[in-house]
């Protein structure tokens, strides 16, 4: 944490950006620095994460990825996720994105596959809704991520 809250403010951004690639978002995280406790600045995070914009959105969303399959997972489960991926993109614009923080490795397939399949039958814009609640855990995930390599504890989070 004293890493980050003593940062120049570009390299706190640039880490919050490797988080959730909206500038406003970053940016209004780490304009408040310092965080009294690691909580204090994941809870920061999350509650910065209800106020994007439709742009900040779309920013954050265009920035993602999609989840790749682990690379020992069978090749019709690699295809099937590749079909459901290519699926989700054209119906909505913009990668999938799904928090998978306390997923382990061995159902993190499965749990991306009934994600998207469950969500291809929401509307536009009750999912964006989903999008923007799964992208704050994601950057939750991540920041805490960021922060635990910073101490030099590691954990597994995605």
């Amino acid at each position: 944490m004293a890493r980050f809250n003593s940062a120049p403010a570009v390299e706190a951004v640039a880490l919050l950006l490797s988080c959730c690639h909206s500038l406003r978002w970053a940016e209004r995280v780490s304009a408040h620095r310092p965080y009294p406790t690691r909580d204090a600045l994941l809870a920061a995070a999350e509650e910065a994460g209800y106020d994007l914009s439709r742009a900040d959105l779309d920013e954050a969303l265009a920035a993602e990825s999609p989840v790749p399959p682990r690379p020992d997972a069978p090749l019709a489960a690699r295809t099937a996720l590749r079909a459901a991926h290519a699926a989700y993109e054209s119906r909505f614009g913009h990668a999938f994105v799904i928090s998978l923080a306390g997923v382990g490795p061995g159902e993190r397939l499965d749990r991306v596959l009934a994600g998207i399949r469950s969500r291809l039958g929401n509307e536009p814009e009750e999912e964006r809704v989903v999008a923007a609640d799964e992208l704050r855990g994601l950057a939750r995930a991540r920041l805490a991520f960021r922060l635990a390599e910073e101490s030099g504890y590691r954990h597994s989070v995605r």
